[in-house]
């Protein structure tokens, strides 16, 4: 079996791997490694929290149907969709790290905001600082890129992928009569 066939009959089963694989390397790093996502951080990840919900459901559909009519094209291109989406939030937010253009304001807190609990201990000095993380500060580099020009250029790849997974081969497709 030719590799464009094994991509386009599994899709779904890919792109819900890589897709798990993207979150959990994002909580690797929060938790293992310290760094605190931004609020555009946290926008990516929600992107791929979506494109599980549909690889899912469309894997499910692959392996019930034993294959027989592969990846299924309107959940091919729904992952087009988002993973295009996940390309363009992830540019945008690598192009303000860049210093290409401003980030918008609310860019500068970082993701669950402050409880009431933590603002007390904080005033009674009991409490820890909670730190902003600023959407443009750049805090992990592999090859010159950050999460987010990483993040862009995956994105853009499944993206495609998803795209060529569409166009399936001809015995791929539903039977005719």
């Amino acid at each position: 079996m030719s590799l464009y066939r094994l991509l386009s009959r599994w899709w779904t089963a890919f792109a819900l791997a890589i897709s798990l694989a993207m979150l959990g390397f994002a909580h690797f790093s929060e938790r293992v490694l310290g760094l605190a996502p931004c609020n555009l951080c946290l926008k990516q990840r929600e992107v791929y929290w979506g494109a599980v919900a549909i690889a899912v459901v469309a894997t499910l559909w692959t392996v019930i149907s034993q294959a027989r009519r592969g990846t299924p094209r309107v959940a091919a291109f729904l992952l087009a969709a988002v993973f295009a989406t996940g390309a363009i939030t992830a540019g945008f937010h690598f192009g303000g790290e860049m210093k290409w253009w401003a980030l918008p304001a609310l860019c500068a807190g970082g993701g669950g905001g402050a409880d009431l609990e933590a603002l007390t201990s904080l005033a009674l000095g009991v409490g820890e600082p909670q730190r902003i993380v600023m959407c443009d500060a750049v805090t992990w580099r592999f090859l010159g890129l950050s999460m987010a020009g990483w993040n862009a250029l995956i994105s853009a790849a499944l993206a495609g992928f998803s795209l060529i997974a569409a166009k399936r081969p001809k015995d791929a497709r539903a039977p005719r009569n």
